[in-house]
């Protein structure tokens, strides 16, 4: 049977504020800029500089004030405009061609706010020519003015742009500021930026240079790496790219190191660039319509049957939903399948000014925006409509009433004895369990309204619209984009639930095949974001945590391999980027509170992560020895610094002493001990001596010092010698031993009489000793000898 598109109106605009205004620009205005914030409550209006006032409107859906600036001749408005992802509450940032930088807020009151201001270009040597906002950061691509230092001449000229990033960073307003800018690309042409959710697009300007104009750059931040493209030629290269790591390229380095790509070429006549989740659309004057995928390949999607030659370039509106291309140009939108290029269908609208708008993000939708969950929506002046497929028939989604006695028969199943399988319809008929009764009387509207019912509404659109987008991938629609959305909404679902059974290992299975996916939930659920010492720190409440630290009981295996949560992330951490898990480990073990660990009291965190990094022997040494020195326990440290004495890599054994040391005294001469013990064998620990005097204990006195020397000094195989053996490693002296020895006796001189033979001798006072009382001499008995007499005193 064939499918049927329906254009469904969902919003006449009466009920965004500023109704009047947005009818009258959506009118009169074709050319306009159009966003939608995730939460599809907020329109953002902006018009192109020279249009009459105002520039810039945006406007509420339900309660909160509308936000319209106009800006006067000589002052041009914002070059664009982007809705931050942010789940406090939305927040606005406007960018100018001179980098000027704001960000804007709707507060807990009415009306908006300025949260920061900042300037991208601070010199004042460069102008913005293109700017995008991929999921948290802001990407600008900046050509230096004329007449600047730092531009060589015109023979570069072509070549004297670059593109920068900087990331967003939590603040105290709950709204991202901008961190530190990092330089993605050097001495390259002006590229136009356009982000899809995943990637960054770097395309074609109208100022690009014409031997490097059918180049296309792609950008993927989650994977770290570049690809650069020529859809043309089906050409693509890869290279790593992570700003992370300070990552950096110069375009023209980059090009002479892919001669293939550089072959003559016309440049891309491109009528409209569009992002999608699957890539990027772009539609050329001929009325064809090409998908750049993210991995750099070009396929041919379909061709409209009206050419965009007699309309503005960047006048169509492109989009995809259910496998399916729309195109609008002018009054005509087309449907067009996406793995066919058939035409699907054509209708003719009543206005010649449409936009396209992604669907809003499903947690926050109302009931008739989750019903239409998938297809796309268009903007005109005459309303909000959806465009998709009609519902198949038998598709019947469960109502809010089952989807209670369901979540109720598996709680009431795990805590009870009964070895028969309880049913809804039990519940439903039998008097023993009440409160899902309540519950379904609630929803079902038989009670008053009470605070509860918003919070289960909220509750059963998220299970909704995981059962509708589970539909629609079994019916094979967007696989990839909506497989990594249900994983992640899945694992989001799941930390609100006791991981305990099934829930446990459902989590385990999500993470097995979509790890990307599944860690992206959690980072945002434990609110990570690095600091500035490269450690982590966390705003999640500690209810999540403890959900996260909780673990099996002591010497008893995970039932089938599930892993518990906190050994499931770490073993996700090691495969994605393993440099993040000591920081992650000691992060939570500051996170961890008493009684946390109820299944393993006894078993550290550091060492739950060790077991996950294999058996003793195969772990990898790196890794292995960076969780043992962050997890600040003291037999780790001492393991982590006896590996790092076996390696001989004296100079960090010493530095995490020192680092480590001062929180513990034991410890401190427990790592003292163990690195004089070396230092009294051979001579290799004699370059490092200033740090060995600084990790000596406070309170070592000489005595001991020379004792533990002594136990420690190798056996000589004959007699003391002056002199070493040639070629043999010379012995430890007194003189290498002085500065130690000094610094012991003034660290351990008494105040009392002295305690050791040794401790005067180190002390160097500035007059002589007193001299020794004199007594009476008395007589000595004369010798037997004659002739020898001793004189008498008197």
């Amino acid at each position: 049977m064939k499918r049927a598109a329906t254009l469904r109106l969902l919003s006449d605009l009466g009920d965004f504020s500023g109704a009047a205004r947005l009818r009258e620009l959506l009118a009169a205005d074709p050319a306009l800029r159009v966003r939608c914030s995730a939460d599809g409550r907020h329109l953002l209006l902006l018009r192109r500089p020279g249009a009459p006032a105002p520039q810039l409107l945006v406007a509420v859906r339900g309660p909160g004030a509308e936000l319209e600036r106009a800006w006067p001749a000589g002052h041009p408005p914002p070059l664009d405009a982007f809705f931050l992802p942010w789940p406090a509450r939305p927040a606005l940032v406007l960018v100018w061609e001179s980098g000027l930088t704001e960000v804007w807020s709707a507060g807990v009151g009415p009306g908006w706010r300025l949260l920061q201001s900042t300037e991208l270009c601070p010199s004042g040597d460069a102008r913005v020519v293109a700017v995008a906002a991929p999921r948290g950061r802001l990407v600008w691509c900046e050509e230096p003015q004329a007449g600047a230092e730092d531009r060589p001449g015109p023979p570069t000229a072509p070549f004297s742009c670059r593109v920068c990033v900087r990331t967003l960073e939590p603040s105290g307003e709950a709204v991202p500021t901008l961190g530190r800018t990092h330089t993605l690309l050097h001495h390259c042409p002006p590229f136009g930026l356009l982000a899809s959710r995943r990637d960054l697009f770097l395309v074609p300007s109208a100022a690009h240079w014409p031997g490097v104009a059918h180049i296309v750059l792609i950008w993927s931040p989650g994977k770290g790496r570049v690809v650069v493209a020529a859809p043309c030629l089906g050409l693509a290269h890869s290279k790593s790219l992570n700003p992370g790591r300070g990552d950096t390229w110069d375009f023209r380095i980059l090009l002479r190191g892919l001669p293939g790509l550089l072959s003559p070429r016309q440049p891309l006549a491109v009528h409209t660039w569009t992002p999608a989740p699957q890539g990027l659309l772009f539609l050329d004057f001929r009325g064809a319509v090409s998908l750049v995928q993210p991995h750099g390949g070009a396929r041919l999607v379909g061709t409209l049957q009206e050419a965009p030659v007699d309309h503005p370039q960047g006048s169509a509106a492109l989009g995809t939903f259910h496998g399916t291309l729309a195109c609008v140009l002018g009054s005509t939108l087309e449907l067009l399948d996406m793995g066919s290029g058939q035409l699907l269908e054509r209708k003719v609208l009543n206005t010649n000014s449409v936009h396209l708008l992604e669907p809003p993000a499903p947690s926050l939708e109302d009931e008739e925006e989750l019903e239409a969950r998938g297809g796309l929506r268009l903007l005109s002046a005459m309303g909000l409509f959806r465009v998709g497929w009609e519902a198949p028939q038998g598709l019947e989604l469960p109502s809010a009433v089952d989807m209670v006695f369901e979540e109720a028969c598996g709680y009431y199943q795990r805590r009870s004895l009964r070895g028969a399988q309880l049913t809804p319809e039990e519940l439903r008929h039998n008097s023993t369990f009440r409160a899902p009764q309540t519950l379904a009387s609630i929803l079902q509207g038989h009670l008053p309204p009470a605070p509860l019912l918003t919070t289960l509404r909220a509750e059963l659109r998220d299970y909704r619209g995981l059962e509708q987008l589970k539909a629609q991938l079994v019916a094979g629609d967007e696989e990839e984009p909506g497989w990594t959305e249900l994983a992640e909404h899945e694992v989001a679902r799941l930390l609100k639930t006791e991981l305990m059974g099934d829930q446990l290992a459902q989590l385990n299975t999500i993470f097995q095949v979509f790890p990307t996916a599944a860690w992206s939930a959690v980072h945002r659920a434990l609110q990570l974001q690095p600091d500035r010492d490269g450690g982590l720190t966390s705003q999640a409440p500690p209810d999540v945590w403890k959900k996260v630290l909780g673990g099996t009981a002591v010497g008893k295996e995970p039932p089938n391999g599930v892993l518990p949560p906190f050994e499931l992330l770490c073993q996700c951490l090691c495969k994605l980027d393993p440099r993040w898990l000591p920081p992650f480990v000691q992060l939570a073990q500051q996170q961890g509170g008493p009684g946390w660990g109820a299944g393993s009291p006894g078993l550290p965190l550091y060492r739950r992560a060790l077991a996950v990094l294999g058996e003793e022997g195969a772990r990898p040494e790196a890794l292995e020895l960076e969780l043992l020195l962050s997890s600040g326990r003291p037999k780790a440290v001492l393991q982590a610094v006896g590996q790092l004495v076996q390696k001989e890599q004296w100079q960090r054994a010493l530095e995490a002493g020192l680092a480590l040391s001062p929180s513990s005294l034991l410890l401190r001469s427990e790592i003292f001990k163990l690195l004089l013990a070396e230092f009294a064998q051979h001579r290799r620990l004699d370059t490092h001596f200033p740090l060995l005097c600084r990790l000596c204990p406070p309170d070592l006195t000489p005595a001991e010092l020379l004792h533990l020397l002594q136990t420690h000094l190798p056996d000589e195989p004959g007699p003391p010698s002056p002199f070493p053996q040639p070629g043999a490693e010379p012995t430890l002296t007194v003189g290498l031993l002085r500065a130690l020895l000094e610094q012991t006796g003034v660290q351990g001189r008494p105040s009392g009489p002295v305690l050791s033979l040794y401790e005067d001798i180190l002390w160097d006072s500035s007059t002589p000793p007193p001299t020794p009382p004199r007594g009476p001499m008395t007589t000595l008995q004369a010798p037997s000898h004659p002739g020898f007499c001793v004189p008498d005193s008197r």
